[in-house]
């Protein structure tokens, strides 16, 4: 056993660090299994693909071994969430109890940080005559003297969704680099500057595929510097990363860009042009390209195979990109008259130029190996993407030089502190881990789409006890799942459960249609009214949500049930008594009409490979793991699963599917899931 390793077990030994100087910390079998493989490809170098289950600590499995290492790291997640806890709390707990002088940092991405000179452009605009938009940027204004970091998540009472936040942020669009006035104080660059000068970074997915493409024009420096690289929340990865890998361009895109023409034009150039009439024209191009899919609900994808999207007017949709075009080439024209006076119209200028690039791309046939489409929600998106990231990730990640060698890289590294080990060799080490990668023994699901069919491989089993703590039902009286009554029929499951639990109920719903319509039949409910808190997504912020359903049936309180979907599916963590019963409405395949999921789908049928075995089952049963997985978040929670889709007990491929979950007992008819739902209720330390 090498040093590192050695150092790894001993660290998670009874008699280690952790057992003394973490709070209620345990040797985990598992734990130690899987930190001792991370240790081992950290000396030696290559890739290592984690699967491990809720409980098993991943996330202590991970950074023992790296920052014992001595090497310079880069971990990646796909929150904030999990980026503010592990460089707030877990990586300084880690380093203060294993006496590591090793400096942290946190970067995350340009939304993220105050923009010193949009806050100051934001004065002049006509937003700041807005009481609404005054009160917030004044809030903003006043704390961004006080700030270090000019992290907007510091500023309390700040909504994620403030239309606010647009205004004093940059983005790779709007930012003008070097030739800003505020560049010495831009927040953005002395977060990128603590990074390079730090041991372990930590990002998120979102960052890390931005730089990826970015570090082809040389604009990146983090990257090439790092030894080792762990991805957190991996099973996210291939789909962050097709949206950055691909193109697209969204009508609020060029809103945003005539806001800022006009803000420039007025401040910098006001009486040379005519800027209202110039922001204007390209507003009005964006409304109108928008207006060519007004019959279309919100969430659609439209196919794109044709000279136009599937559903739409040929002819309107032609003359509403010629709308845009021609608006571009005008401002393009006044922008050009000013360049001399001010960055600001050049990089308008710029701007302008790659909207019309972007424009003649989706002018031309789709690329090989490529899909695209049309997405409607407010704005239009039109986008072209890859169909995975296997060959950025081969090409781009796993290819990248070795940091020891000669070039760029190495004149970056920073000196080797003192470690376990002296000499590592110079072949990078990555690490892929969650707890849902798949539902078979070589995790195609994530390691085919992510170009890592030749990684090492662990499966690492969770230590909770899911035979005695969870139960699951599959009621056989529920409707099909395409039936008109079918959320009717959840909906009453699921009042007459929460009644009797007071709440203590997420349900987990595969569209937003069914999320709104049993929301509404709870919320109407005559029998849950003063008894249970009905929440809804959508109703407020996430982290309001989460908090209210975290508090449960408190005293004087009613407990709470929950219906949400999309990002509630996994990252919600409700350990205790606040949540016992998890109702998914029905199995997650991928909806068969999305242009992505049926160019894959085509992929693999001309591979010769079935594509609802390949693909839909698989994608399936991760996410029916990643929903489930919300019911038991420790050793001490008991619960109970409830999928309201008959097609689990009686297709063939239900089996499968159930192979996918944990081992728990199965309630077999509506008797025996009132009896589990009662012992629920005796269990529990707040009833």
């Amino acid at each position: 056993m090498s040093d590192l390793t050695q150092a790894v077990a001993q660290a998670f030994d009874w008699e280690g660090p952790l057992a003394a100087g973490a709070a209620h910390f345990q040797p985990r079998e598992g734990q130690t299994q899987m930190a001792v493989a991370i240790a081992e490809v950290v000396e030696q170098g290559g890739e290592l693909v984690v699967e491990a289950g809720t409980g098993v600590g991943k996330t202590y499995a991970y950074l023992v071994p790296v920052l014992l290492s001595g090497q310079r790291a880069l971990v990646s997640t796909a929150t904030k969430a999990l980026q503010d806890q592990l460089f707030s709390r877990d990586i300084p707990k880690l380093t203060q109890i294993l006496n590591l002088p090793i400096k942290v940092a946190l970067l995350k991405g340009r939304g993220s940080y105050l923009c010193v000179q949009r806050l100051e452009q934001s004065r002049q605009g006509h937003e700041a005559t807005d009481r609404v938009y005054a009160h917030v940027l004044a809030k903003i204004e006043s704390w961004s003297h006080a700030t270090v970091t000019g992290d907007l998540s510091e500023l309390s009472g700040l909504d994620d969704r403030s239309p606010v936040i647009p205004l004093v942020t940059s983005t790779r669009d709007n930012c003008l680099g070097s030739q800003c006035p505020k560049f010495r104080a831009c927040h953005v660059n002395l977060a990128r500057k603590e990074a390079l000068a730090a041991d372990v970074v930590v990002i998120n997915h979102h960052l890390f595929f931005a730089d990826l493409s970015v570090r082809e024009s040389g604009m990146a420096e983090l990257l090439p510097t790092v030894r080792v690289t762990v991805f957190d929340e991996a099973h996210q990865l291939n789909e962050i990363g097709v949206n950055f890998l691909g193109h697209n361009i969204t009508t609020g895109q060029l809103i945003d860009l005539a806001r800022d023409v006009l803000a420039a034009g007025l401040q910098l150039a006001r009486g040379l042009v005519d800027w209202s009439a110039m922001a204007s024209l390209l507003e009005k191009s964006a409304r109108d390209l928008r207006l060519t899919a007004s019959e279309f609900r919100a969430g659609a994808r439209l196919r794109w195979t044709e000279v136009e999207p599937t559903g739409l007017d040929v002819s309107a949709w032609q003359q509403g990109l010629a709308g845009v075009r021609s608006a571009c080439q005008r401002n393009m024209e006044a922008l050009e008259t000013v360049a001399e006076l001010a960055p600001d119209f050049v990089r308008l200028y710029e701007r302008c130029a790659t909207v019309l690039n972007t424009l003649s791309r989706f002018e031309k046939p789709c690329a090989p190996e490529s899909v695209r489409w049309l997405e409607v929600s407010q704005q239009l998106r039109l986008v072209e993407s890859p169909l995975d990231i296997a060959d950025a990730v081969q090409s781009q990640l796993l290819g990248m030089k070795p940091i020891l060698e000669e070039g760029e890289g190495a004149a970056l590294l920073p000196p080797p502190r003192d470690a376990p080990q002296a000499a590592l060799p110079v072949r990078k080490a990555f690490i892929f881990t969650s707890a849902t990668l798949g539902d078979d023994a070589q995790m195609r699901w994530f390691t085919e789409p992510c170009g890592l069919t030749q990684a090492r491989l662990l499966q690492v089993s969770s230590p909770f006890n899911y035979a005695v703590q969870a139960g699951i039902y599959v009621p056989r009286h529920m409707p099909r799942p395409n039936d008109a009554q079918h959320s009717r029929h959840v909906a009453q499951l699921v009042a007459t459960a929460a009644l009797t639990l007071r709440g203590r109920t997420l349900v987990l719903t595969t569209t937003l249609a069914a999320m709104r319509s049993i929301g509404q039949l709870l919320s109407e409910d005559p029998a849950l009214s003063g008894a249970v808190e009905v929440l809804v997504q959508g109703q407020g912020p996430k982290r309001r949500l989460m908090e209210r359903f975290r508090q449960g049936a408190t005293d004087g309180e009613p407990g709470c049930v929950l219906v949400a979907s999309a990002s509630f599916w996994e990252g919600f963590d409700v350990p205790g008594d606040a949540l016992q019963l998890v109702v998914i409405d029905k199995l997650p395949f991928p909806p068969p009409n999305d242009p992505l999921v049926e160019a894959r789908s085509s992929r693999l049928e001309r591979q010769g490979r079935s594509a609802f075995a390949a693909y839909s089952l698989p994608e399936a049963a991760v996410a029916l793991k990643q929903g489930a997985g919300r019911l038991i978040r420790s050793e001490t929670d008991h619960g109970i699963l409830v999928v309201c889709d008959p097609r689990l007990s009686s297709m063939g491929y239900g089996k499968r599917l159930l192979g996918s979950l944990p081992v728990m007992r199965v309630l077999q008819d509506p008797a025996e899931f009132e009896a589990a739902l009662d012992q629920l209720t005796r269990l529990s330390t707040k009833l």
